[in-house]
């Protein structure tokens, strides 16, 4: 196997907006730095106050697919996010600061369904991110894997849609799949493959529009038998990714 780190992608705010990144600083047992730092829960959470809670306690693409469509830059020095929506527009605040927190609930709303719990308060823990598991994780998708479910579906897939956190080239369409407790250096990192990803409703919407236009579970479905695209790690040794570095499965 001959593969590299294509991209690298982050969430600082869980399901509100990706931004990539050149490198990464993997530290044993944690999430990437910021990713899914804070979440949004909404107005019938029920959460394990100062603990990791999950994803139903949240706002999520799977839910509100006009949130596929946000983009984000935090400034990690000051806290402080950036995030652009086509219909919403701009808007910069800081999620620790309580009157950011109620001006970003009142931007974000419009573009949450009215008909599901509304947005009402941002939730974070410190040193966890708001992963999908209940472990710190960090995300793995294939390049690969993507062009062959557009083919199958005879459209391009922007690899958005899975949220991933690094996008790996050069291997086999889901060869990924047969990782599971196996263990993959990234760069100077190595990450034990835990558990297939099981996808939602959220990689249906266009994350360009926050439409939903395609119906990529169907088409996971038709071409494996399942809705598994991509798969979950746990950090097994420190060190940096960045794009270009190499990525070796290891015996």
């Amino acid at each position: 196997m001959t593969a590299s780190v294509g991209s690298i992608q982050r969430h600082p705010l869980k399901s509100h907006g990706r931004e990539s990144l050149t490198s990464a600083e993997l530290a044993t047992d944690r999430s990437i730095l910021w990713d899914r730092h804070w979440a949004v829960a909404h107005e019938m959470a029920r959460l394990n106050e100062g603990s990791w809670s999950p994803c139903q306690n949240f706002s999520r693409g799977s839910k509100a697919p006009k949130l596929m469509a946000i983009d984000a830059a935090l400034d990690e020095a000051t806290g402080t996010l950036t995030l652009t929506h086509p219909e919403a527009g701009k808007i910069v605040f800081r999620p620790d600061d309580a009157d950011d927190a109620r001006r970003f609930i009142d931007w974000v709303r419009p573009i949450s369904p009215s008909d599901r719990a509304l947005p009402e308060r941002i939730y974070s823990v410190t040193g966890r991110g708001m992963t999908d598991t209940d472990y710190p994780s960090v995300s793995l998708i294939s390049l690969a894997s993507n062009r062959a479910l557009g083919e199958h579906l005879g459209l391009p897939i922007s690899p958005l849609r899975w949220r991933g956190n690094f996008w790996l080239d050069g291997l086999q369409p889901f060869e990924e799949k047969k990782w599971i407790g196996r263990s993959v250096r990234l760069g100077e990192a190595v990450v034990e493959i835990v558990e297939p990803t099981v996808r939602c409703l959220a990689t249906t919407a266009n994350p360009e529009t926050g439409e939903r236009d395609t119906d990529t579970l169907g088409a996971l479905k038709s071409l494996n038998g399942d809705q598994d695209f991509g798969v979950y790690a746990r950090v097994i040794t420190a060190g940096t990714v960045a794009v270009g570095d190499r990525v070796e499965l290891l015996p």
